[in-house]
């Protein structure tokens, strides 16, 4: 750390989406984070932005900078007080779980980004 500076922190996370409302509605909607930015271009949607905790989670429908053209390999992982109210929130929302472990549960977005929800409080 620098000396008389803060620790670094999430600042956002931008996510490549194909349909920004869908995205929107499965984080905002399932999840419950509140949207606080919305981008148009042409009268097409092309970023929302959502709250989560101290971040912001950008849906964008293109991203700057390299990468694949589609979907990530990486698993976005937000913390949850309780798994089994999420287990319950999620079938009423009709989301399937692909996979658990005593502390997370994994599931997929829209666009096939890895979504975790965990209750571990550890580094």
């Amino acid at each position: 750390m620098i000396p008389g500076e803060r620790p670094a922190r999430v600042h956002h996370l931008a996510l490549r989406v194909a349909d920004c409302a869908r995205s929107a509605a499965f984080y905002s909607g399932v999840l419950g984070f509140p949207e606080v930015r919305r981008f148009e271009d042409g009268g097409a949607v092309r970023s929302i932005w959502l709250r989560a905790g101290d971040a912001i989670l950008m849906l964008e429908t293109a991203l700057r900078g390299g990468g694949p053209g589609a979907g990530s390999g990486h698993v976005l992982v937000f913390a949850v007080d309780s798994l089994p109210a999420w287990e319950e929130r999620l079938a009423a929302a009709r989301i399937a779980v692909d996979d658990r472990t005593a502390y997370t549960l994994y599931l997929g977005d829209p666009d096939g980004h890895r979504v975790g929800l965990t209750v571990f409080d550890g580094p």
